[in-house]
């Protein structure tokens, strides 16, 4: 007896186990992945005094992968001169609730016209789970030009501070 029964080529067989076994491996290290970290909230807003320089309201946004952070500064600050891109060396330091503070370092900032908002950014750092930081407590310096501009808040953070 002859069967009737037609069955695809060996090759179209193996062709399709191996995208059923690739897509079950995707949907499993999908499922297996760490979860991204977050912090909350993901922006907040503060004023800082800078002498002669001015000041303002502040933003600050801020982005965490695992224990690294990053935190770009939005200011009020207009710029004297014009500003070239990478040119200003910027630490920020956050109050760490318990005590201590942290720190963020970096040189990035787009170039500024003069009278141009001061923005720097991302500057990195360095964040622990659960950590609670508070620009309330710490300090913004900026280096232009070899002047060291030091700011000062003028209060707390809103809406509250970060937590990692």
């Amino acid at each position: 007896m002859t069967s009737k029964t037609v069955r695809p080529p060996a090759r179209r067989r193996i062709g399709i186990g191996a995208v059923l076994a690739a897509g079950s491996l995707a949907v499993t290290g999908l499922a297996f992945a760490p979860a991204a970290a977050a912090v909350t909230p993901p922006s907040a807003t503060i004023s800082y005094n800078c002498g002669v320089f001015g000041g303002g309201s502040t933003v600050l946004t801020v982005t965490q992968n695992g224990t690294s952070a990053t935190i770009t500064v939005s200011s009020n600050i207009a710029a004297p001169l014009p500003l070239a891109a990478d040119s200003i060396a910027t630490t920020l330091t956050l109050a760490k609730a318990g005590g201590g503070l942290t720190t963020f370092t970096g040189t990035k900032n787009p170039a500024i016209p003069t009278g141009g908002l001061v923005t720097v950014g991302p500057l990195n750092g360095t964040v622990a789970s659960g950590d609670s930081l508070e620009a309330g407590g710490g300090t913004l310096k900026m280096v232009l030009f070899g002047i060291t501009v030091t700011c000062t808040p003028t209060g707390n953070q809103s809406p509250g501070p970060f937590v990692f």
